[in-house]
C-alpha cells in the first residue's frame, strides 16, 4: 500500500481512522503501562491542552487559578 491510498483512505472516512488510531494508541498504552497510568498520562494532556488552549487564545492563566484556588 503506498501513500496515495492511505491519504485516499484518510480523506474518505476521517472519523474511523481517527478513532481506530486512538483505540489502538490507548489499547497498547494500557497493555503495556496499566489503566491508572495510562489514565493519568491522558489527564495531563487533557490539562496541558485546556492550558495551551488558554495560551492560544491570549486569555490570563491567572483567572483559571483563581477559579481553581479561590478563598471560600
Amino acid at each position: 500500500m503506498n501513500w496515495e491510498n492511505l491519504l485516499l483512505i484518510w480523506e474518505q472516512h476521517k472519523g474511523i481512522s481517527l478513532g481506530i488510531f486512538i483505540g489502538l494508541l490507548l489499547g497498547i498504552l494500557i497493555v503495556v503501562f496499566g489503566f491508572w497510568k495510562t489514565f493519568f498520562v491522558i489527564l495531563c494532556c487533557l490539562i496541558g491542552a485546556l492550558v495551551g488552549k488558554s495560551i492560544d487564545d491570549r486569555k490570563s492563566l491567572n483567572i483559571w487559578v483563581n477559579k481553581i484556588f479561590k478563598d471560600k
